[in-house]
């Protein structure tokens, strides 16, 4: 079985090499504009498998992994911001507020698929102005959804979470690998 992640995400690549999986990248050309559902499920479900449809299997033991994350607070999902006033936006709304991040995950073979939704809860501390103007002025909020990145600077935001950790940073590895096993076992009886 030859693994391929199917995302531009350097946070997992890193995540599924911090766990020891050997995999080659592609990357698929979506337009995620085209996902209009407000329920955070369905969007990165509808997200992970347009992607998939997107990347063409190289051989017959390839097994695509596309993920997709969105954070949803009040029924709104924040997806990536495209300029300092939406980050600014975002992180205003989720200062001293619980949120949820979800992570949805594709494992596709050519002749089957496996899909996970994982959520995890976020609690914010209270943020100031200063301490979200410091923030959105550096590269960091800007190709994560929700405009942060629990792993880097803003971990100083986070008072909680209530999940796995690995699904905020966009690949929720534990639920990925034990999938994987299961789909390996399934792959090498067909």
């Amino acid at each position: 079985m030859k693994l391929t992640l199917g995302s531009t995400s350097p946070r997992r690549k890193e995540l599924l090499e911090q766990v020891g999986l050997t995999f080659s990248i592609r990357t698929p050309d979506v337009d995620e504009s085209k996902i209009k559902t407000r329920d955070p499920i369905e969007k990165v479900s509808a997200l992970v498998k347009l992607k998939a449809a997107f990347l063409p299997f190289l051989s017959d033991d390839e097994v695509i992994i596309t993920a997709d994350t969105v954070v949803s607070y009040k029924q709104i999902i924040f997806g990536k911001p495209n300029n300092k006033q939406e980050a600014f936006t975002m992180l205003q709304a989720l200062s001293g507020q619980t949120h949820v991040v979800y992570t949805g995950v594709l494992i596709r073979s050519k002749t089957k698929q496996k899909l996970l939704v994982e959520r995890t809860e976020v609690t914010f501390f209270p943020l100031t102005k200063a301490e979200i103007d410091t923030y959105i002025e550096t590269d960091d909020p800007y190709d994560k959804a929700g405009g942060y990145g629990i792993q880097g600077y803003a971990a100083r935001f986070v008072e909680k979470i209530n999940g796995d950790y690995t699904t905020v940073v966009g690949l929720p590895v534990g639920k990925l690998c034990r999938a994987l096993v299961a789909f390996e076992a399934e792959f090498s009886t067909d």
